[in-house]
């Protein structure tokens, strides 16, 4: 919601402006620069991109423009890895076989829906809770194999927001071509009125300004805000590891989701009585 926001202040502040100095709109309702900036713009992000990445860009571009993680995800993500603690502290690592082979049959993971569906996460979780229970990893070794695992993840998840940026970085170059195409049109009409003359011309500069406000007004933020959001959901997965190792290393339920819950950002990490309180709520209704 605040992306649209931003992008409503940035376009009613130029064109609030232009107006203000004295312009008229409808000078820079120019179609085809639109076509020629905007074309080019997304047959170059189809060029540069597979399209796995492409679709992976689309998504998040609905998830910057939705809610990001907030204190409640979190709460639930540690409650959920404390009760699974809970079941192997009580009846041993045996006994997480069935919640870890069937995920969507366990009736502790059952009552977070949220993390069955994502998928990344869920995989990450399960493949290294399989390597805790085989109990031939050391936890140097484990906590290796994790970072190298989170490492091509973050990777594979910023390259949107990196791509994104380059063909902003590129707008301003696609706008010259579109005002250069425009300056061949006015040459060929030379002779023409001044009035003609003047108009094609400015229809030529219009492409130089959309490049640049594209550039700078819309996609770099979209990008960096991309960028942002991907970081505060990396999150979970350091929140994952952390008590995982915890549980790996012998700590006890409570003290190995706490180390998870330190490595949540201040804005959104849940309390420590907090945390306690609800861990204390789930082992009584279990």
């Amino acid at each position: 919601m605040l992306i649209i926001i931003g992008f409503v202040v940035v376009f009613i502040s130029v064109l609030g402006g232009f107006v203000m100095e004295g312009g008229q709109l409808l000078v820079l309702f120019q179609p085809a620069e639109f076509l020629i900036i905007g074309g080019a713009m997304i047959g170059s992000i189809v060029v540069a991109l597979p399209f796995k990445t492409l679709q992976l860009m689309v998504t998040q571009i609905k998830s910057a423009m939705g809610n990001p993680p907030n204190k409640d995800f979190f709460m639930r993500i540690l409650v959920m890895l404390y009760e699974v603690f809970q079941i192997a502290r009580k009846d041993g690592l045996v006994a997480l076989e069935s919640h870890i082979e069937n995920p969507g049959e366990s009736p502790v993971l059952k009552k977070y829906p949220e993390f069955l569906q994502n998928h990344h996460l869920l995989d990450f979780f399960a493949d290294t809770m399989r390597l805790i229970q085989s109990g031939v990893v050391p936890a140097h070794d484990l906590e290796s194999l994790i970072d190298t695992d989170l490492d091509i993840h973050h990777q594979e998840t910023n390259r949107p927001a990196a791509a994104l940026s380059k063909v902003g970085d590129s707008l301003p170059g696609l706008g010259i071509v579109a005002a250069v195409l425009g300056v061949v049109i006015t040459m060929g009409a030379i002779g023409g009125p001044p009035e003609e003359i003047g108009h094609k011309v400015g229809a030529a500069l219009v492409g130089t300004f959309l490049g640049i406000l594209l550039c700078y007004g819309f996609v770099q933020p979209l990008a960096s805000n991309i960028e942002n959001v991907n970081a505060q959901w990396a999150q979970q997965y350091t929140v994952v590891k952390h008590a995982l190792m915890g549980f790996h290393k012998g700590m006890a339920p409570s003290i190995a989701v706490e180390l998870g819950r330190r490595s949540i950002s201040a804005g959104i990490r849940p309390g420590f009585i907090e945390l306690e309180e609800a861990c204390r709520q789930s082992r009584e209704k279990g």
